[in-house]
This record gives C-alpha cells, structure tokens and sequence, in this order.
C-alpha cells in the first residue's frame, strides 16, 4: 500500500510521568498527519461547505518512544467509501519502518450546514486514488 510520511516532531511536554509519550499525543499526531494531508494535497478546505468527522478512532501501542525522538505517521487508506475514508496510519520513529504504533482513524464527510453526510468530496477522492491507492 503507498503510504505519505508526515514527520511529527515530540515536545518536552508529550512525556508522561512515566517517562514516554502519553497516548493522546499518537491520536494528535495522526488526526495533524491527515487533515494537513487533506488540506495541503487534496483541497480539502476546514472553512468549508463539506467537513471531515472522525467518528471512529482506534490504535495500538507496540513500543514505548520518549522525548527528543522524532515521529512519522504513515498515512495509508484501509478503506475509501461513498461518505466515509477510514485511514491506516502506522506511526515510526522518523527513519526507522517498525511501527511504535498502529492507528486508525474514520472521517465521515458532511454537510456544513445539515450535518448529514455527504459524498467524500472529489479533490479528497481523487488524491487518495493517486497517491494512496495506486
């Protein structure tokens, strides 16, 4: 499967008191990798009349990582729907390809106004196609 690398860099602040990064700092890292992925390659525009909701979030944790180490999420599709991309999204330490992690994330896209959802829209349809699913 084509993957995108978005690099993640760690702060001093994603440690936990246990000395790694705290889990809610792999679902911030993936939710940035794709909808900056969304935006910067398929047009997706936040303002917009469409918007992407997660409404389902998952991931896997297979190794610790701490501060000053550097991520990748590898964005990956598992699925491309008619409203809805559940994204596959591996994350590295930055040049290493063994995940330290292993998420998921659903968007369902909807209408600004009636929250209904709507057809994933062409510019994101068609750039999962290309550099995604190709």
């Amino acid at each position: 499967m084509p993957r995108v690398h978005h690099p993640f860099a760690l702060r001093w602040n994603d440690n936990d008191q246990y000395g790694h990064v705290n889990n809610t700092v792999y679902y911030q890292a993936m939710d940035t990798a794709v909808n900056t992925w969304m935006i910067r390659e398929a047009g997706l525009d936040p303002a917009g009349v469409v918007r992407g909701y997660c409404v389902a979030s998952s991931c896997e944790f297979t190794a610790p990582v701490a501060y000053p180490a550097d991520l990748a999420v590898a964005i990956g599709v598992e699925r491309l729907g008619t409203t809805s991309v559940t994204w596959d999204l591996p994350i590295l330490l930055a040049g290493d390809e063994k995940p330290v992690a292993v998420g998921r994330f659903t968007h369902v896209f909807v209408d600004a106004t009636t929250e209904r959802p709507v057809p994933v829209p062409d510019g994101v349809r068609s750039a999962v196609e290309q550099q995604l699913l190709s």
